[in-house]
């Protein structure tokens, strides 16, 4: 007898389902015996209840033969996008950092209002794990239960228990324990641990696993629901949902991880029209084509590109919710607004028309002119062209032909550029073409070798919920030895992976690895790699379902009924509230409505507040920095511009500028002042000192600083050289994070930071300060851990060897240190730093924010504050990393775009930046941290095809699509880039220069080339604005 399988995917529109026969696959309809679409109801259940029961009625099969339901929805964080306090909680957040992590605070980052909302208060508890394993210190039980009780004490409900590197405690020893011992006096407590949310990147994974806290009790309501719904409907199967990476996972573990399942719609589509076009396929003999799965909708078109596994490519590390930064593994999409809704403007003289990106939406069968609305649609469109029976085509018979062609044209323009966007090489290109509006692309489309439009492609969402896998994933890191190879310790990982996904329900024999990352770590003193492996199979068939009849297992299966009979009142006499999605506590309702208003009024007063002067909301082009007595008093909106100018400069390296600037902005708000004097202001006997971050940069973004680092490294070296005070800090590196990390120490000494910096750029060690080139020593230098660790240098042989005793005790600290070198005087500073790179790095950032907001060339922007040249605009095809020295090295390949691609809007690079022609060629650009050179080559970036067009000192940046800086950490497949070369500072274009920081630095066999424009001293901001 035949088992059956039901998918549902619940979109802002309408709600999808699918029923399917799992040993029918191979027939022409694929197994699926039957679809149905419905609108979306506000209270969730009711229309996947009646969208379920339409299937399986259609399809008339015995219920109790159903295998399993599986659901899509984004209903579990829709409370987090309103910010509604009323299906929101409070959360507590509990670091195991020991003395680490508090100069970023928990909520960093957040929107004011919805921080607010959440924000229950914040511990700083011993525990947490070094990158290697060890203990940063001890968990204190007694300490942990304090707390527990300390936060019951407040009125808050829900934790969030986060570790220092807690993703590679495997063992269990802090989150899991802490989370053990906290029940042990509140077990009313929701505790989730963010080991069980995300990988390693304490923010990000932090930041996900408060929201997740946050929306946990209405993520338990939402599965009662659920439960409640399959209990009506008599179904005695399992119920799943569908996950942002397009695996399935129980309802009862869903409702414990809500925060895993609000992006699974394009997922499920992609994997959906796989399926239904019969992929994956045996390999063809030409060349392996791309395959894109078009999903056109009544409002956008989602584009993900297909892997050959069959699963979409993934999303870059870090993804926005609520508008905060989160880490997920979700699918790569590209999305317009264009559906079958999109509003037509057409222009009959001209023979032109505009089409979308506003739509009808939900609305169309009342609006669209062939349903007898008043309103010029896509779908008219389509009909008037004779490409679709819908409706009366006699209500759109009066348009004229030409612009009938014109506005066919503007929507096959929209889906051809959408396409070339996702596209990364030149093979051919396959779509899958699915959706409700898939008719929108009712002609051939250029550049598009196969279009395919599946059985079924109308419901491939629901199809991808009903075939989703099961996923086992693995992700750590390991330090490579003579017995620890790299082959054993990915062998082990792909076999965990394995033995994840069959313990989650898959079927051994159809797991497979797909997909397997390997990230080298920089500044090891031995090869250490991050392994990434994930693993997915099908669901299993129970061996007593293969013959009899479906039944759950009896304990879930009971605790399903009793849970859904127990919630059965509650649903029905709550479904008003329900449709109007505002769930009540039935107890304390009163007392609750009143603090949550309290609550509501309080965010929407700091959300006010924060508006007056968020620098999101300044008119950029008024903007004037304050500068008062030849000194720069920075503001918040001066933080963001020099964050992304710093990005710039970074050049590949110094670490992501995102965290220096949330640790800026947190002490501003805190009513600390910083301020920037010029170079020229400093007296020749001034006394200046330098301190910085050092070690790496995903260690420092995992073991955040404790907020002293730099501080005691500073404080070392001025007790060695008998200083009690001194006058000025200036930055060792402008490039990367580094640029910004002078500033939150000069608020602690309370002494201005010179606008300059020692290298003009990011450079990859201690040796490329300008100072050390030109014969000044940096030893005494010191390093620190924030712990109380000090190490000092206090002399060295050659400059190469001050690096390796840092490295070593950088190491042996945690790789998560701060240095400090010898302080200089203000001659000195006068006649060898880089003057005014902190300006450069303000003009640089108001340059790409102005034309970001202006639409306009954002590389014509930046060559109008500094020179430099456009050396290539193309598409990341290929990226390879390694290590060697310490040191991520590696090489990415680009691609160009096509000419249809290049006039695409926002992949102009400007009228000033003009391209040499490059005839079909690539460009490759080999990295040390920070790129080294860039030149062009063939496809395979081979070593003789390559023609050298710049290199190191001068500074090569990769920016993406909105003008921000991609570090070489951050490369990755299909990334449409702009590639820029600045001219060096003339220090480092001297013999002394070019012999450190030149070519020959770096071991390279090659001459110094250079951009055509002559360096220029960049602007002050203090005399430019200080005049007026």
């Amino acid at each position: 007898m035949s088992l059956y399988r039901i998918g549902v995917d619940v979109g802002g529109t309408n709600t999808d389902a699918a029923l399917l026969d799992i040993a029918a696959s191979d027939r022409p309809d694929r197994g699926v015996l039957a679809t149905h679409k419905a609108t979306t109801t506000a209270d969730l259940t009711s229309g996947i209840q009646s969208a379920v029961a339409a299937v399986v009625q259609a399809a008339g099969v015995d219920a109790s033969r159903i295998l399993s339901v599986t659901i899509g929805t984004t209903h579990f964080i829709n409370a987090l996008l309103e910010a509604d306090a009323r299906r929101l909680d409070r959360v507590a957040v509990v670091r195991l950092c020991g003395p680490f992590t508090r100069q970023l605070p928990p909520f960093s980052g957040f929107p004011p209002r919805l921080q607010t909302l959440l924000d229950g208060g914040v511990y700083y508890l011993d525990g947490g794990l070094e990158m290697d394993g060890r203990q940063i210190a001890a968990l204190d039980a007694a300490q942990v239960r304090r707390t527990a009780r300390a936060i019951v004490a407040a009125g808050v409900e829900a934790v969030a228990l986060v570790g220092v590197f807690s993703p590679l405690d495997h063992a269990g020893l802090h989150e899991q324990r802490c989370k053990h011992l906290m029940q042990l006096d509140a077990p009313q407590l929701r505790l989730v641990c963010s080991r069980d949310i995300g990988p390693v990147g304490l923010l990000e994974r932090e930041n996900a696993t408060i929201l997740n806290a946050a929306i946990l009790r209405t993520g338990r309501r939402v599965k009662a629901s659920l439960q409640a719904a399959m209990a009506r409907l008599d179904l005695r199967c399992q119920l799943f949902l569908s996950q942002n990476d397009g695996s399935l996972v129980d309802a009862d573990i869903a409702a414990d991880f809500p925060i895993k399942t609000f992006a699974s719609g394009p997922t499920n589509s992609t994997t959906g029209a796989a399926f239904l076009a019969g992929f994956p396929r045996p390999a063809p003999e030409g060349p392996e084509p791309q395959v894109l799965v078009v999903d056109i909708g009544g409002t956008t078109t989602d584009v993900c590109a297909l892997l050959p596994s069959a699963f979409p490519r993934q999303a870059p590390t870090y993804v926005e919710l609520a508008g905060v930064r989160t880490a997920f593994s979700m699918p790569h999409v590209v999305s317009i607004g264009l559906g079958g809704g999109s509003l037509v403007d057409l222009d009959p003289a001209h023979a032109t028309a505009a089409v979308g990106p506003a739509s009808v939406g939900h609305l169309l069968s009342q609006q669209a002119r062939v349903f007898g609305g008043p309103t010029l649609t896509a779908t008219d469109i389509v009909v008037a062209a004779g490409h679709a029976s819908l409706g009366d085509a006699r209500l759109v018979a009066d348009l004229p032909p030409s612009s009938v062609a014109a506005a066919q044209e503007a929507i096959h323009k929209k889906l051809e550029g959408l396409i070339d966007k996702m596209r990364v090489s030149q093979a051919p290109v396959h779509v899958l073409l699915v959706g409700g509006g898939a008719l929108l692309a009712s002609q051939p489309l250029a550049r598009v070798d196969r279009c395919i439009r599946p059985v079924h492609a109308e419901a491939a969402n629901a199809v991808g919920a009903a075939i989703a896998k099961v996923s086992g994933q693995v992700d750590l890191l390991q330090v490579l030895d003579d017995k620890t190879t790299e082959a054993v310790v990915v062998a082990q990982a792909c076999q965990r992976a394995i033995d994840l996904a069959v313990e989650k329900g898959a079927a051994r024999d159809d797991v497979a690895i797909v997909e397997v990352n390997k990230t080298p770590l920089q500044y090891m003193a031995q090869l250490t790699l991050r392994i990434q492996v994930r693993a997915v199979g099908r669901l299993a068939v129970p061996f007593a379902r293969s013959e009899a009849p479906a039944q759950a297992p009896p304990s879930r299966q009971e605790g399903a009924e009793q849970e859904g009979r127990e919630h059965e009142h509650e649903h029905e006499g709550a479904q008003k509230e329900q449709e109007e999605g505002r769930e009540h506590e039935q107890e304390q309702e009163g007392a609750q409505k009143e603090q949550e208003e309290a609550r509501e009024q309080e965010a929407r007063e700091h959300e006010a507040r924060e508006h007056e002067h968020h620098s999101l909301n300044l008119d950029l082009a008024l903007y004037r920095p304050n500068v008062r007595d030849g000194i720069w008093h920075l503001s918040e909106l001066d933080l963001a511009l020099m964050a992304t100018g710093c990005g710039v400069l970074g050049t590949g390296g110094g670490g992501p500028t995102y965290y220096e600037y949330l640790k800026c902005l947190h002490l501003m708000r805190r009513g600390c002042s910083m301020r920037i004097v010029s170079p020229k202001a400093l007296a020749d006997d001034a006394v200046v000192c330098m301190g910085a971050w050092y070690g790496s940069p995903s260690v420092i973004n995992e073991r955040i600083s404790a907020g002293g680092e730099i501080i005691d490294a500073i404080k070392a070296v001025n007790r060695i050289k008998g200083l009690s005070k001194f006058d000025a800090l200036f930055s060792d590196e402008i490039g990367g994070g580094n640029g910004l990390s002078a500033l939150p120490t000069s608020v602690h000494f309370d002494v201005p930071v010179v606008d300059g910096d020692a290298m003009g750029r990011a450079f990859p060690t201690m040796y490329h300060i300008i100072f050390s080139v030109y014969g000044y020593p940096l030893e005494p230098c010191s390093i620190t851990d924030g712990a109380g660790n000090v190490s000092v240098v206090m002399n060295t042989d050659s400059p190469l060897r001050l690096e390796r005793l840092m490295r070593a005790s950088a190491i042996e600290l945690g790789l998560a240190c701060a240095s400090s070198s010898n302080p200089l005087t203000g001659a000195i500073v006068k006649a060898y730093g880089v003057p005014n790179t902190l300006s450069q790095a303000w003009y640089l950032g108001r340059a790409v924010h102005l034309a970001r907001r202006n639409k306009t060339s954002y590389v014509d922007a930046i060559f109008d504050v500094c020179a430099g040249k456009l050396l290539y605009t193309g598409k990341i095809v290929q990226v390879e990393r390694y290590i060697g020295g310490g040191y991520t090295l590696g090489t990415v390949v680009i691609a160009p775009l096509s000419a249809d691609e290049l006039e695409a809007p926002g992949n102009q690079a400007g009228s000033k930046a003009k391209l040499e022609p490059i005839q079909g060629r690539h460009m490759v650009i080999p990295f040390q941290n920070e790129y080294l050179y860039a030149a062009y080559s063939d496809a395979t970036g081979s070593e003789p095809s390559r023609q050298v067009v710049c290199t190191v000192p001068h500074l090569i940046s990769i920016l993406g699509h909105d003008g921000e800086a991609i570090g070489s950490q951050e490369l990755r497949y299909g990334l449409r880039v702009n590639v820029i070369a600045l001219p060096a500072h003339p220090l480092w274009r001297s013999e002394r220069g070019l012999k450190v920081g030149g070519p020959a630095g770096f071991g390279l066999d090659m001459d110094e080339v250079g951009v055509d424009n002559d360096f220029v001293e960049a602007p002050s901001v203090i005399d430019e604005f200080g005049r007026l």
